[in-house]
């Protein structure tokens, strides 16, 4: 309940009192059901809007049952009373003649010492009642034009609806519209004016609808001076009766115009005191509500001052809500973060969908997920999303050829509009990219024991895979292997030992050799190689050479050595051939005794094979030790009899021949010689007739034992 400049007001709330709401007027003499006609004839107006759920009743102070002596009071009731009561005092005086256009009826009250000496705008031939000391000798005459119509006294007036009073020192008229004795016209096909002309006064109002523009306004005309006025006329705009002054209301961003005799004004669509309401038809719209009260003062040249008011409800056309979608994504965030921006007041977000997973608000504590409300002073507000790339719920592909890598987010977002509940869904889709995505590339260093590659983590390693061949490099893998492994949020290092799986040993001489480690980056959805670091270094081998004996005659029992020429590629070439049995399971094994042979058949053997040029050789097969001026290359070849006359060969590795010492490892990068003779062998050699056999001076050992191996590397 307020009390307004010239009325007072109730508002009621439909969802507190139901939708079969009614406005009763209780006084002295009982209780008056404010209907239709009985609130245009007594000085009430009820306004409802019904999609705002609001109802709103407006009171003249000079309305029926109110005594405006001292205070203005109403009361309201349903099939369960609520008696309301409300005293107002008046800030703004009474000026000599006040006209008021409501939405249901015109009144006008006047000073009891004016009389009528002035005529209208278009009346010509006002007459003036002849007024005896009481108001029941009044005498009423309606006049329309060019017509003169018969007096009548006030009790025949009010039968034919028209109220007329006199409180306080001042006289009252009021008529409901469209009176048998008033005349509506079309002015410009635009204004609607009603007349009814009386001797009080001749009241001229303007009933027009207004409109809402593209700009954001709700706009009403009317025209500039409807009475006459000296000086022009003051005009004062406000919403829900708190008028303003014309200066203050274009600062708030009201805009009063006047134009060819026309007064504009416009109402910004979030101006304060409005009322603003969403629902969902198909899509979501919104309307605006104004109750708009306008005043124009004017003066006349007898200085008697006339305000004339104006309350309209106008009410916007229904409106698509502009709720948007704004991608706010920094990809170096690694984070999706998206606006939801231009929410109504009256409408929540209750759920979000997210690549058709369907997630509550609010998101619990341990969730990935975040949404933050963002209020505005406008009376909106939004929301703000946010997703981590690498989330499982966020579908990412890669395009191996563009090297572009795609992040993509459908969203679903459920409002809700208040009150009610109704729901309105808002679908977006964000796609971030990611260009020149590039795969993990090592720095690799050499070492005296082996080569350390290095990688530092970039944000989209996880793309790839990297393998040592076909075998994916796992901290498993390096414990197998002997590899020195580490990986963290920062960098990954590898130390790859020399004599480890996976090297590639080249140009082996005594002064050192090459080894060669390769790491693989595959595509991890496809298995394909898109690159890899290869590492090559040189290695002195003496250390290595020595350890290498030693781990093969460790091992060894028994040797059988004999000299075969199995590999000739060429003519000028000669191969020496070692064949070594050994048992470590049997190293106390008495190779005198008969069976003995047959057990060392049984055992695994290696076939250590040298490849020399024959112009390089010194007292061959002459003695046991021979010396060449060339390196030889090698072969050593693992077999296992696992029953007697079934032999299996496993896979050769290579070795290097210095003189006639074997110093063999295994090697996977050595061939069997070519045509050159300091090359390695690129292919299987031809399998060919032996040259012929020439004995040496001394015949070949069959069998000798090894106990103990000293100074190998020296010879």
């Amino acid at each position: 309940m307020e009390c307004r400049e010239r009325y007072f007001m109730i508002g009621v709330d439909l969802s507190f009192t139901g939708k079969e709401l009614r406005f009763e007027a209780v006084d002295g003499t009982g209780v008056h059901a404010i209907t239709e006609q009985y609130a245009a004839k007594c000085g009430y107006t009820v306004s409802a809007l019904p999609l705002l759920g609001h109802v709103e009743l407006r009171a003249s102070y000079f309305s029926c049952h109110t005594d405006n002596k001292v205070c203005a009071s109403s009361q309201i009731s349903r099939n369960v009373l609520y008696a309301l009561n409300k005293t107002c005092t008046l800030s703004l005086q009474w000026s000599h003649r006040e006209v008021t256009c409501e939405m249901n009826y015109m009144e006008v009250s006047v000073r009891s010492d004016v009389t009528c000496p002035i005529v209208p705008i278009g009346h010509k031939n006002a007459v003036r009642a002849v007024r005896s000391t009481a108001s029941s000798d009044w005498q009423v005459t309606f006049q329309r034009p060019e017509e003169q119509m018969p007096s009548m006294n006030v009790s025949q007036a009010r039968k034919r609806g028209y109220t007329f009073d006199s409180r306080d020192g001042r006289l009252l008229f009021r008529t409901p519209y469209g009176q048998p004795d008033s005349l509506s016209t079309e002015v410009n096909h635009r204004f609607r004016i009603y007349k009814t002309g009386i001797c009080l006064y001749v009241i001229l109002v303007t009933f027009y609808e207004g409109y809402f523009d593209d700009g954001g306004y709700m706009m009403w005309k009317t025209p500039e001076a409807l009475y006459p006025s000296v000086g022009g006329t003051q005009i004062r705009i406000g919403l829900n009766g708190d008028a303003m002054e014309q200066l203050i209301a274009e600062k708030r961003g009201y805009i009063v115009e006047k134009h060819k005799g026309t007064v504009q004004i416009g109402i910004p669509y979030n101006a304060e005191g409005g009322h603003r309401k969403s629902f969902v038809i198909g899509s979501l719209y919104e309307f605006y509500a104004f109750d708009l009260s306008v005043e124009q003062i004017s003066v006349d040249r007898d200085y008697v001052d006339t305000m004339l008011q104006f309350r309209r409800t106008l009410v916007t056309p229904l409106l698509p809500c502009t709720i948007f979608t704004r991608n706010q994504t920094v990809l170096e965030e690694q984070m999706f973060t998206i606006y939801l921006g231009d929410v109504p007041e009256d409408v929540m977000l209750v759920s979000i969908q997210l690549n058709e997973r369907d997630f509550t608000l609010p998101f619990t504590n341990t969730s990935t997920y975040k949404v933050t409300e963002v209020l505005h002073p406008n009376g909106t507000h939004g929301y703000t999303l946010k997703v981590l790339f690498h989330d499982p719920v966020v579908k990412q592909k890669f395009f191996i050829e563009d090297a572009v890598l795609q992040f993509m987010l459908d969203i679903n977002y459920t409002l809700a509009v208040l009150p009610g509940n109704d729901s309105y869904y808002h679908l977006a889709s964000i796609v971030a990219l990611f260009t020149d995505v590039s795969p993990p590339a090592f720095d690799a260093v050499c070492s005296e024991s082996g080569i350390r590659f290095k990688l530092n983590s970039q944000p989209f390693d996880y793309l790839w895979e990297l393998t040592i061949g076909l075998d994916v490099l796992t901290s498993d893998l390096a414990d197998q292997r002997g590899y020195i492994f580490s990986n963290d949020s920062q960098s990954l290092q590898l130390d790859v030992p020399l004599a480890t799986h996976g090297y590639k040993y080249q140009d082996v001489t005594l002064k050192g050799f090459s080894g060669t480690f390769e790491i693989l980056v595959r595509v991890r959805e496809t298995s394909e190689v898109q690159t890899s670091t290869v590492k090559t270094c040189l290695f002195n081998p003496k250390e290595f050479i020595s350890k290498c004996i030693q781990a093969l005659l460790s091992q060894m029992v028994s040797v059988k050595a004999e000299f075969t020429d199995l590999w000739h590629p060429l003519p000028d070439y000669v191969t020496y051939q070692n064949e070594i049995f050994y048992n470590k399971n049997d190293q106390n094994m008495d190779l005198v005794s008969s069976d003995a042979t047959e057990r060392l058949s049984l055992s695994p053997r290696v076939i250590v094979q040298c490849t020399y040029p024959l112009s390089s050789l010194h007292q061959l097969f002459t003695m046991y030790r021979f010396v060449s001026d060339t390196v030889g290359v090698g072969k050593i070849i693992r077999t296992v009899q696992p029953t007697a006359g079934t032999v299996t060969y496993s896979p050769a590795g290579n070795c290097a021949c210095f003189q006639n010492l074997i110093y063999f490892y295994p090697f996977l990068g050595l061939q069997r010689p070519t045509r050159k003779p300091t090359a390695a062998l690129q292919s299987t050699p031809r399998r060919i007739k032996p040259v012929v056999f020439v004995p040496g001076v001394r015949p070949s050992a069959r069998y000798f034992r090894v106990s103990r191996v000293h100074n190998l590397a020296g010879g």
